[in-house]
């Protein structure tokens, strides 16, 4: 509707880049640097600039930056390719078995599906109602050929926080090292890769309002890590390729950001969805929460609309200006149901009918209050064009 305000709440798919943040960027390309790995004085600056970064990045979300044991912070082009780094990097060449949970990411899953083809054994970690993987499964699930777990730290549909340190030390315990996903949870919540007591984790700049084209892999300085690209000796030719300095710098000024507010950022994240939640509840009362019987991360609230098909409901929202999704923006316009509901064992009326809801650092309480006035009105017209349908067909 033309002259309508729009309402964005989809920050799970991605996030709107920060002014001071496309201002670092700018700035970084305007510095003309050379190519970080050219030793003149052209390049020189660069590669100041992205060890600045690669070092900032890595100490906020609680790698160990200042020694000479320190974590491996290594950029990618996304958490996408930072799975599959991650995955078929800490698996090793000879195939093995692997386990990962049944709420993770398509990229997770898709890394696993590669390493399935060669012949590795792939089991799932089964999901508890509520969302939460069943960690109890976990030491008998753990054989003496598993090679890698991993575990997501957020999950990205339902928002339900894993038992991702519990996780570690019962992996720790059998030698084995265990991956986090932690995209959703950057810039969010509060994180430290080294208390988390994982070998490897996952983050990705525009998920936190950063720049999209980069995320970074941390890794433990002890893990040894295969590359998936051969060609280069940059980042110790474990990811090849010329690192993107501008790119570098706009993470560092995101995290930055995010870090200097985190509290806040947190409080205010956590208020907008419970009130969201509370006003749909008043408004609609047989709606269900999935996943609010469990911790979750404070910005992200999947409805479940029973007797409603996502697909439209979602559609009439965009065209009432509300923008939200049916699930995973990888999976987006799949016509199969989630993953990760399934797997709580969802009836199907909440699988067919849910949606997911995510706010940002921009997202306001007059914003939330106003989409809830719209996902209201939309519910009450699409249910009373149903029962006109129903009504025609009777004849009655």
């Amino acid at each position: 509707m033309r002259g309508m305000n729009r309402i964005y709440l989809d920050h799970n798919a991605t996030t709107r880049m920060l002014p001071q943040v496309a201002a670092a960027i700018s700035q970084a390309f305007a510095a003309n640097y050379g190519n970080p790995s050219s030793q003149h004085w052209a390049g020189r600056p660069a590669r100041r600039a992205l060890e600045a970064a690669r070092e900032t990045i890595g100490g906020l979300l609680g790698a160990k930056c200042d020694s000479m044991d320190a974590d491996q912070v290594i950029f990618t082009s996304g958490g996408t390719e930072a799975n599959h780094l991650a995955l078929l990097g800490l698996a090793g060449r000879a195939p093995g078995h692997l386990l990962i949970s049944s709420v993770e990411h398509p990229s997770v899953v898709g890394a696993a599906s590669i390493l399935a083809e060669a012949g590795w054994q792939i089991e799932k970690i089964p999901a508890l109602a509520c969302g939460v993987t069943d960690i109890e499964r976990l030491p008998e699930m753990l054989r003496p050929e598993t090679r890698l777990v991993s575990l997501v730290l957020g999950n990205n549909e339902t928002g339900v926080l894993q038992p991702v340190t519990r996780a570690a030390k019962i992996c720790a315990e059998r030698g084995v090292p265990l991956h986090t996903d932690a995209v959703q949870v950057a810039g969010k919540s509060p994180i430290d890769f080294r208390a988390l007591g994982v070998a490897a984790m996952t983050v990705s700049a525009h998920k936190f309002h950063g720049p999209v084209g980069i995320a970074a892999l941390i890794v433990r300085k002890e893990q040894t890590l295969t590359p998936m690209l051969r060609g280069g000796f940059q980042q110790a030719g474990l990811r090849p390729g010329t690192e993107p300095v501008a790119l570098a710098v706009g993470m560092e000024a995101a995290i930055v950001h995010w870090s200097e507010r985190r509290a806040e950022i947190y409080t205010q994240l956590s208020a907008l969805r419970d009130a969201f939640e509370q006003e749909l509840l008043a408004g609609w009362p047989g709606l269900k929460i999935n996943g609010a019987e469990a911790p979750r991360l404070p910005h992200t609230s999947n409805v479940a609309f029973v007797g409603f098909a996502r697909q439209a409901l979602m559609m009439a929202l965009d065209l009432a200006g509300v923008a939200c999704s049916t699930g995973s923006a990888c999976a987006s316009g799949s016509a199969e149901p989630s993953p990760t509901l399934m797997a709580m064992g969802c009836e199907r009326g909440v699988v067919e009918g849910s949606l997911r809801f995510s706010f940002g650092q921009g997202s306001t309480v007059e914003e939330s209050r106003e989409a809830v006035r719209r996902i209201l009105k939309v519910c009450n017209d699409l249910r009373a064009s149903k029962s006109a349908e129903k009504t025609a067909r009777s004849g009655t």
